[in-house]
């Protein structure tokens, strides 16, 4: 039988609901500014970045970002490519979570204030900033209420994504070897992997990639290994290869060292010691069985 009893905030879970609101990002900049209350900004289109305490945040659809009290930030337009982004914010106060400074929201993973969230809590989160949307409009009776309603809701959901993960992790951690596989942890991987395939020719570090996630590079460090048995550099490295003897089979009139250029090493002996380690040969000899 379910336990009724606070689980998420050391007295009832009553805030003071403040705003709402849906804002398309205009191709100017805002104010950096902070507040004296909790916000969440739910990043429903589009892509762009957020600079917060002087760090820049890049953003798509799907994430959602935690701006505690006296956390500096602001939005920045992609003016460059021409992208923006349509999110939905929710400020309210008057909270006491649990294992939490006093009027804060608990950070997610790794004491991170930005998550993309798995497809399946995004659907429910689109769902409810769609019927904050709706009674945005309305002038119905009630309205504070029903927003605050939907406010619930939403830290609620959150609550449960950042449960699961913790309760995942702890999994993990104690099934001595077993392949504990989740919606969460897949995602994850596909994100990093879907990340390389896309910018395999760039310079990519461990921290970058971190980044590019919002978790520590310890972290996707430990999972990558435990869902796929290898680390991350190694798969970029072997997605590189694979890429690099494409290259030469197609073409293999082209010099070794644009196609190190192409899958991303400017040193082309040490890319030609990393081909020979994977195929047995170097890159020239490699093409010249080709041709012969």
């Amino acid at each position: 039988m379910c336990d009724f009893s606070y689980d998420l905030t050391y007295n009832d879970l009553n805030p003071k609901f403040l705003f709402s609101c849906i804002q398309h990002q205009v191709q100017e900049e805002e104010n950096y500014h902070c507040h004296d209350f909790i916000e969440l900004a739910i990043i429903l289109k589009g892509k762009g970045s957020y600079l917060i305490d002087n760090k820049l945040y890049p953003v798509t659809e799907g994430s959602v970002i935690i701006f505690n009290p006296g956390m500096y930030h602001k939005s920045i337009p992609d003016t460059e490519h021409g992208h923006t982004i349509t999110a939905c914010y929710l400020a309210f106060t008057n909270v006491d979570f649990i294992n939490c400074p006093k009027g804060h929201f608990p950070l997610f993973a790794d004491y991170q204030i930005m998550v993309t969230l798995p497809e399946v809590f995004q659907k429910e989160l689109s769902h409810l900033c769609g019927n904050i949307a709706l009674e945005l409009k309305s002038c119905e009776e009630g309205r504070y209420f029903m927003l605050k309603s939907y406010l619930i809701q939403t830290i609620c959901l959150l609550w449960r994504y950042q449960k699961q993960v913790q309760e995942e992790s702890r999994a993990q951690e104690s099934s001595d070897g077993y392949e504990f596989k989740s919606i969460s942890k897949n995602y994850i991987i596909q994100q990093i992997m879907k990340y390389m395939e896309e910018h395999y020719q760039e310079k990519i570090s461990l921290d970058k990639i971190a980044a590019n996630m919002y978790l520590s590079s310890f972290y996707i460090s430990k999972l990558f290994k435990s869902e796929t048995g290898d680390t991350p550099i190694n798969y970029l490295i072997s997605l590189r290869m694979k890429k690099a003897r494409t290259l030469l089979d197609k073409n293999p009139d082209a010099s070794i060292q644009s196609v190190s250029a192409s899958v991303g090493y400017e040193d082309a002996y040490h890319f030609s010691k990393l081909f020979k380690k994977y195929y047995g040969l170097s890159p020239l000899y490699y093409k010249d069985r080709i041709t012969h």
